[in-house]
């Protein structure tokens, strides 16, 4: 994928070792932003429904850098989920790469709209998907009930050409 020059943007299984120890170091920074580890709102994201899911690899040591998926909501609903970039490699426009990968799958996939949420404990991650066009939308799913949660939307759009390397 070709999103940042630096970047190698690759689509995994939900199951890959590799995500999965991205998204456990992701659960580990938000338990401890949240002083608790009871802080997922519904369902834990699974393979069972997180259709899409990328990695970002350094392209020049293999370094995985960070991840970030789709879980369907309705045929052409998607949430962002698990966007997480490791502390160290932050404010180099990675989850910003990653985020255009999504929306490009997304794009492919038929989706026409895509949703994301970020809590009162992220305060870096209302920033980011406002930075990146999405708009505050009234709570979705379940997040309607949740006061510290903010909800975004927006529409998928033509997309330039890129597609995560198989």
């Amino acid at each position: 994928m070709q999103t940042h020059p630096k970047l190698i943007i690759r689509r995994v299984p939900w199951s890959n070792p590799v995500g999965r120890d991205l998204r456990a170091a992701q659960q580990a920074e938000l338990d401890s932003r949240w002083g608790h580890a009871d802080h997922e709102a519904g369902d834990a994201p699974s393979a069972a429904d997180v259709a899409i899911f990328l990695i970002a690899y350094e392209r020049a040591t293999g370094q995985p850098l960070g991840c970030g998926g789709l879980r369907w909501v309705e045929r052409t609903t998607a949430e962002v989920k698990r966007v997480y970039v490791l502390p160290y490699a932050r404010g180099a426009g990675i989850a910003t790469s990653i985020l255009t990968a999504l929306e490009a799958e997304a794009h492919g996939a038929g989706v026409t709209l895509m949703l994301a949420e970020a809590g009162s404990a992220q305060p870096d991650g209302k920033m980011f998907y406002e930075a990146a066009g999405y708009r505050r939308i009234p709570n979705f799913g379940p997040y309607q009930e949740l006061d510290d949660s903010v909800c975004y939307g927006k529409p998928v759009m033509n997309p330039v050409r890129i597609h995560a390397v198989g």
